[in-house]
């Protein structure tokens, strides 16, 4: 069993920056890929991007490439989700999840620990 808590949510203006973090406790972090998600009010939950278990890989959405950047820690357990250039339609709620399988999914489905989300807000 994995706990996941985000943290590092907030308002910000267009063009600006926040750097997201997900604390995991319990299991073995560096057993699992991690994923980045968000939904926003009314719409279905997409994936933003994701690490593999050493931190080598990553993948992004193409909404969001080149503008976020994700990484990890895991002698910290760790994960973060570097946002920069931030738009209106980023804004969503954000949540970490954790994955069994050995290559990174963009499907919910294939996460198996979420975390409660971490509210992100862009003003136009």
């Amino acid at each position: 069993q994995v706990q996941l808590v985000e943290s590092g949510g907030g308002l910000v203006q267009a063009g600006g920056s926040l750097r997201l973090s997900c604390a995991a406790s319990g299991g073995t972090f560096s057993s699992y890929n991690m994923g980045w998600f968000r939904q926003a009010p009314g719409k279905e939950r997409e994936f933003v991007a994701g690490v593999s278990r050493s931190g080598s890989m990553t993948y992004y959405a193409d909404s969001v490439k080149g503008r976020f950047t994700i990484s990890r820690d895991n002698a910290k357990k760790t994960v973060y989700l570097q946002q920069n250039n931030l738009k209106p339609e980023d804004t969503a709620v954000y949540s970490c999840a954790a994955s069994m399988y050995s290559t990174i999914y963009n499907s919910p489905r294939h996460y198996t620990y979420w975390g409660q989300g971490t509210q992100v807000t862009v003003s136009s």
